[in-house]
């Protein structure tokens, strides 16, 4: 057994596992959400209707996460839908995450429900690596309620794959000698990092399971999928990174989008939710200490047809009316209206902590937009987000004020009041 040992600690179905915990604990039920067929949902009323995340009684009648809520009634008449409660699982994730951070030094998050622990070296502390991932994973049913499922190998690939290979609430090993029993007869698509696009090219020249791929030439997989067939290739043969990364690396852009509640036909409609994207993504950049220098604009239109253009900003900018005066510019050159749109986005990139802005000779009014910005951070920071807000978005249109990336709730931590019996009518 290699000398580097690495968890994957993945919590089973978790807004479904934190919302049962939440309203068993703290609201009384009786019946726990898990042993139902229930599932977590987004608003439909607001185009993200779709099942975030199931229990085991509904996942054995056909309920997939991501499916539309009206195709996953249809497989289970029955099925309980609750709604999302971001603020709820923001918390359950921190408190997750700590306990994890208290029984190992190093501790990579790599999802709101998943990390990777470092723990090399903890034999003497804890025992051998299995026994011991079996007591952590009894340590936080213990402590916070839930089940995880814990992957053990000698890098972070392995460990992923072995903790997807059977579910809920269990332990397994997939270290380098393992490879050819456990990993290799998977189909190609389990693979991290395969995606359709991969799998679907994959079994067109008769890959279909990871051992196929893993003994390909290496020549012949970057010829089918260019530099991302390298890594698949070297995915597949059980090669990954083993350093863990404590802290998150430094953001190389920052974007929000938005999925609007009803198309938008005109130009106008179209810069107020660019806007609306820009104040979020100007207060991300400024929290972070960044400026950028290219400005994106994404959409999506009515039949889901995609695609973008992008603007250099003049000066590299942290400022919300300049990034949204190059986000219209681009929204000007690609769209005039019409066409019905259903998802706007904005991103910067080409972003740095020491971007100086050359001085002008015909004056600048970044100074004052900045001050304003700051003022503007400082009061939403004290006083909540609603606190202040542009005047354009006191129109009831459906349009929010600060749109895009997270929700409020998941930014602020602001929770919704849950009602046991509320669930998404068909």
């Amino acid at each position: 057994m290699a000398d580097r040992i690495i968890y994957h600690v993945d919590v089973n179905s978790a807004f479904l596992s934190w919302e049962a915990c939440y309203r068993r604990e703290h609201l009384g039920d009786e019946q726990d959400l898990r042993d139902l067929p229930s599932a977590v949902a987004g608003d439909k009323e607001a185009r993200h209707g779709i099942i975030l995340a199931k229990s085991t009684p509904a996942k054995l009648r056909g309920v997939k996460t991501g499916e539309p809520i009206w195709q996953a009634r249809r497989k289970c008449p029955d099925l309980i839908l609750v709604p999302a409660n971001y603020g709820l699982y923001v918390a359950a994730s921190r408190r997750f995450i700590a306990l994890l951070k208290d029984y190992a030094p190093v501790v990579e998050q790599y999802s709101i429900d998943e990390a990777f622990v470092d723990v090399t070296g903890c034999r003497r502390l804890y025992g051998e690596p299995v026994q011991a991932a079996h007591k952590l994973k009894e340590r936080i049913h213990r402590e916070l309620g839930f089940t995880v499922n814990i992957g053990v190998s000698c890098n972070k690939l392995l460990a992923k794959m072995a903790g997807e290979l059977e579910k809920p609430d269990k332990v397994h090993t997939l270290f380098p000698q393992e490879i050819g029993e456990k990993m290799w007869p998977l189909p190609v698509g389990e693979l991290f990092s395969v995606g359709p696009a991969s799998r679907a090219r994959l079994e067109q020249i008769g890959v279909t399971t990871i051992g196929q791929l893993a003994r390909m030439e290496l020549s012949r997989v970057k010829a089918l999928l260019g530099k991302h067939g390298e890594h698949i290739w070297n995915y597949a043969n059980g090669r990954g990174p083993e350093e863990l990364e404590a802290e998150a690396p430094p953001n190389k852009g920052y974007g929000n989008s938005t999925t609007l509640p009803a198309d938008i036909t005109r130009p106008d409609q179209g810069r107020k939710v660019l806007l609306s994207l820009c104040e979020t993504v100007g207060a991300r950049l400024r929290a972070d200490g960044q400026r950028g220098r290219c400005v994106t604009v994404h959409l999506r239109t009515a039949d889901f047809y995609d695609w973008s253009h992008q603007t250099p900003l003049p000066q590299p900018s942290d400022a919300t009316l300049e990034i949204w005066q190059a986000a219209c510019r681009a929204l000007d050159q690609m769209w005039q209206g019409g066409t019905p749109l259903r998802q706007l986005g904005v991103s910067v990139t080409r972003v740095s902590r020491d971007a100086a802005r050359q001085l002008s000779l015909f004056g600048d009014s970044y100074d004052k937009l900045a001050r304003l910005d700051q003022a503007v951070d400082g009061i939403r920071r004290r006083y909540g987000e609603e606190a202040l807000q542009r005047a354009v978005f006191l129109q009831e249109d459906g349009v929010e004020h600060m749109a895009g990336g997270l929700s409020r709730e998941r930014r602020t931590g602001v929770t919704k009041p849950l009602d046991e019996e509320e669930e998404y009518p068909e």
